[in-house]
């Protein structure tokens, strides 16, 4: 069973939205859990974990609990962590940023932001390698939230061409067998 940490990010129709209320949502969908972010005008963003059997199942089962319970309209706009900065690995990690550009790290994919399951396949070597010279980060504190990577691509990139309906998170039919992939890690 693969556990994930993960951000959902929905963008709300127009007008006022109570961040109260918002929050009480995420919670009786039944994330107790999770942490809510409502700084952003328009936005709500939601930080959580889940289990189960396919990773990308679990993703979008948590973002249709809660959708349900956004206010109609509200839609999910993207899924994360799928594109990372070092100092968000780093962050995780438990190491500094420059420990991490000593590391032979895969290329940026856009504006210094890398593919978060490329990266987690350079730190879960790391972590796993034997020898010498270990790694010294915190493999354990960071694993959830490497394994959602490559989840969180699959989904953004079936919300981008239009695999994933966004309002109401259903897949098409003939998209099932090229959305789900493997997991990443043990």
């Amino acid at each position: 069973m693969a556990e994930i940490e993960f951000e959902l990010v929905f963008s709300l129709p127009e007008g006022e939205h109570d961040p109260f209320d918002l929050s009480d949502a995420v919670f009786e969908a039944g994330f107790e859990d999770a942490i809510v972010g409502t700084g952003v005008s328009g936005v709500i963003c939601v930080e959580l974990e889940a289990a189960g059997d396919r990773a990308e199942e679990a993703i979008l089962d948590a973002a249709r609990a809660i959708q349900k319970r956004l206010p109609v309209g509200s839609v999910l706009r993207e899924v994360r962590p799928d594109l990372v900065s070092l100092a968000d690995v780093a962050k995780r990690l438990e190491v500094t940023r420059q420990s991490l550009q000593k590391r032979k790290m895969p290329l940026p994919s856009h504006g210094g932001l890398f593919r978060m399951d490329e990266v987690a396949v350079v730190i879960m070597s790391a972590a796993l390698a034997s020898g010498t010279r270990r790694a010294r980060f915190n493999y354990e504190r960071a694993c959830k939230w490497l394994n959602a990577g490559k989840p969180a691509r699959s989904i953004n990139a079936g919300l981008a061409v239009g695999m994933i309906d966004p309002k109401t998170l259903d897949l098409r039919d003939d998209a099932k067998h090229l959305l789900f992939v493997e997991e990443v890690g043990p």
